[in-house]
Order: structure tokens, then sequence, then C-alpha cells
């Protein structure tokens, strides 16, 4: 859970990144926004450690000094401009509410901003595939073919009486390969060569008798 500022003040509210054109950012501490000079570096560490005391002014000079290089940074890894803005105020959010955790002796502000927008910028990406990948396979799902519907339905009812029946209206191939299949758990391809018989026709005759026992059952889809 996020801790509040040191000092018990609220947090700062954040200015939205610019969305397109080339934006005037006021710089009040000296910062050239690429690899810092030693005294960049001294300024932006005591910056660092004054937003860490809750300092909303040391707040807004730090904003000023990273947001383009946050951006950047997240902008060549997730390439969407709307979501790479999303992105970076979330990473700013991070710069404010981990201030406290910065330590000099491990890196330079810089380096540690860039570390926590590149992972931002991947989790993001990540985060996107996983929903892609989820819309996915529930398109595939709804789109199952009625063939397979039916081979569901049937594989639930095999032990009742009425697909005994049915199952007498197979032909022998139909019947052996519906039986292996069903009631013993075997794949198509265990199927045909227990019977000795192609795949494809495998198949075909597994489809065949699964809509003979549709019909015959009155199984709808």
């Amino acid at each position: 859970m996020d801790a509040p500022p040191p000092d018990g003040r609220p947090r700062p509210s954040l200015r939205l990144l610019p969305t397109g054109g080339a934006a005037k950012v006021n710089h009040p501490i000296p910062f050239n926004g690429s690899r810092p000079a030693d005294t960049d570096r001294d300024v932006l560490t005591d910056v660092m450690q004054r937003v860490a005391r809750g300092d909303k002014q040391a707040f807004s000079a730090l904003y000023d000094a990273l947001a383009p290089l946050v951006f950047g940074i997240v902008l060549k890894v997730v390439r969407d401009r709307a979501q790479s803005e999303e992105v970076a105020q979330e990473v700013m959010i991070d710069l404010w509410r981990q201030a406290a955790r910065y330590r000099p002796d491990a890196g330079a502000v810089t380096s540690w901003a860039a570390t926590i927008a590149h992972r931002r910028a991947v989790d993001r990406v990540r985060s996107v595939q996983a929903t892609s990948d989820r819309e996915q396979a529930q398109a595939a799902r709804e789109h199952t073919t009625a063939y397979d519907a039916v081979a569901e339905q049937v594989e639930t009812r095999l032990e009742s009486e009425q697909v005994r029946r049915c199952m007498r209206g197979l032909t022998e191939l139909q019947r052996q390969a519906v039986t292996l299949a069903y009631y013993q758990g075997l794949t198509y391809r265990e199927v045909a060569e227990a019977l000795r018989t192609p795949l494809p026709t495998i198949k075909t005759r597994m489809r065949d008798g699964l809509i003979r026992l549709r019909d015959c059952m009155g199984v709808t889809t």
C-alpha cells in the first residue's frame, strides 16, 4: 500500500503530459534532458530528496526535468502515443510515491527514473497482449463448430440408453471410432492406430458418426 509523504501533506495533482507539437517545458533547475553533468546530477539528487519530504515545488521541478525523458522511453516500448502518455503519468506518480526509496549511491536520478519507466512500459505491453490473447481465445470458443458442440454433448450422455440405441445405428467403423474416443479417451491418432485406419478416414467417420448421433438423439446446437 502506498505510504503518504513523510510530512503528512497531500500529494500534488499531476499535470497532463503534452499530447502533440513541440512542448514548452520550463526548467527551474539546470537539466539538459540527456546525460547530466555532475552539477545537474547533484541538483536532481537534492530535488529528489526534497520530493521525498513532500515538497510540491520540488516535485514540479522534477516533473519538468524528467517528464520528456520518461515519455520518450515509454513511447519507444509501447509505441501507441495515447497509451504512452498514460504510462508516463503512472511513472511520474511512481517517482512521487517512491521518492523516499531513492538512494544516490545506487545511481543517478535519471537512471532510476528510466528504469521505472521501462518497467512500466513493458508491463503495459504485456497487459495489452494478455488482453488480446484472452479476447482471441474467447472469440475462438464462441465460433466453435457445431460438430464440436455435438461431440461435447454426446460425451456427457454416453451412459444413457438412448445413446446406446443410437450407437447401434452407426456403421461398424463409426461405432468403433466413437467408442474408442469417448469411452476409452483415445485421441484421433490413437484411434487410427488402434483400428489400423488412416487418420483422415477416422476423422471423417467420427464426424459422420457424431452427426448421426446428433440426429438420433435430437441434440440441438
